[in-house]
Order: structure tokens, then sequence, then C-alpha cells
């Protein structure tokens, strides 16, 4: 008896917005990753408009990381660190949010992507978080901006502790913005030695996570890959954890 193989499961990812040059990107550790887990990534720019149309060939998104989200989309006050904000980029993905959420669609969040989901769901954000938790931790390297490592906690029998087997893990972080309250509809599933929330999870959703970290710069650690793992394999309508 000859067997057909399942297709391997779209998985759509937002984009940076569009730069001086008119051109539009991501770092390509996303789609790495993806593509490692099994699935064929696809990019989603801002400005797009027809969600419903976009949702329609998605078997799970991934909310990218990026610059940080316009204080007036959630009632935040203005910082001098806030930057890189992109109005068309704020809306799409928050529409695009919104919609994962009403469709049930497997739905990652990964740094600015938890942000998102977070909003999307009534929550405000930390302007700047060494202002509020201190620099015991940092959460972001400056001059010149960029990752560092530092350990989180994962949350006794939570979906992530699952996904990931460990319950602690040393993650590559590169955020100075973060939910200033767990959400309603969301568990916290870790924090960092200084109580800062670095993951969430939907509790009345199939497969809905959130990471302040960014997983996909930890390409060869099985704890981190197993979540793009379980993204693919919830997307493709196999039972996951």
């Amino acid at each position: 008896m000859i067997t057909t193989a399942a297709p391997a499961p779209i998985i759509g990812i937002t984009t940076y917005a569009r730069n001086e040059a008119g051109e539009i990107s991501l770092p390509g550790h996303y789609l790495d990753a993806v593509e490692a887990a099994g699935g064929i990534p696809i990019l989603l720019p801002p400005h797009q408009t027809q969600v419903d149309r976009l949702l329609s060939v998605m078997d799970g998104l991934i909310l990218a990381g990026g610059g940080d989200i316009d204080p007036n989309v959630y009632g935040g006050v203005h910082h001098p660190s806030i930057y890189l904000v992109d109005g068309d980029r704020d809306q799409f993905e928050l529409t695009l949010a919104t919609a994962a959420l009403s469709a049930k669609l497997p739905t990652l969040g990964i740094c600015r992507g938890m942000q998102i989901l977070s909003v999307a769901s009534g929550a405000t954000l930390i302007p700047h978080v060494p202002e509020v938790y201190g620099d015991a931790i940092a959460h972001r390297l400056d001059h010149p901006r960029r990752p560092t490592p530092h350990p989180v906690q994962l949350e006794v029998g939570s979906r992530l502790a699952r996904i990931m087997d460990t319950s602690e893990a040393i993650v590559e972080s590169w955020h100075h913005q973060a939910v200033s309250a767990i959400p309603p509809g969301w568990q916290a599933a870790a924090y960092a030695a200084d109580g800062l929330v670095e993951a969430l999870e939907r509790v009345d959703h199939p497969w809905m996570l959130a990471v302040q970290w960014h997983p996909e710069l930890s390409p060869h650690h099985p704890a981190h890959q197993r979540i793009f793992q379980a993204l693919v394999k919830a997307a493709s309508g196999t039972p996951a954890l």
C-alpha cells in the first residue's frame, strides 16, 4: 500500500517595515528554524489588508521581533528609548493577532510578537525595562545594540516547559520593553530572575505561545528548536504539546 506524506504546513512570518531604500527584510534565522522544523515559511510584510485571505492559506503564524509598538496604540507613555515605530506594521500585526486568536490558528509570538499578542489582548507595556526592573539582568546590550544571554525559569506544568522539556533555560534576549502585567486570557509560562514575564501561553486557544526571547538565535540548542517543532506539528493538525 502506498501512503502519501502529509504536506508540510505553511507558516507565515511577519517582517520588518520597509526601510529608506524601499527594502523589506527579516533575519534568516526565523526561516531557518521553520524549515528545520519541517514547515514552509512565507513572509508577511506590513501594508497587507486581506488578513482573512492570508489566514486561509496559512497553517501557522510567527509574529517576529522588531521595533517598538507605538504607545498610542495601548494608551502608554512615550519614552526617549522607543525606536523604529511603524504605524502600518502595528496595525497589520494587531489585526493579524486578533484574527489568529479568533481563528484558533497555531501562533508563536517572539519578542515584539509577544508584545503584539499582549496588546491585542488588552495589555500595556513597560516603556523601558531597566527603569522598572533595574539592571541586575541585562535584557539587551547597547552600543551596539545586540542580544545577550540570561537564564529563565519555566513554570512547572506549563505547555512551554513540556515542549522545551526543562525547568530552566539560557535564552538570547534582545528587548528593552515588556508586558506590564499578564493580559486577560493568558498565563505566565516563564520568568526571569528579576521577575520579568518571559513567556505567556493562551489558556483558551489550542496552541498559542509567546516568548520574550529569541529562540531562533539558538539554532543548535534542542530545547529552543523544540518550540518551532511544536508549532509546526500543531500547524500540521497533529496533536501537539
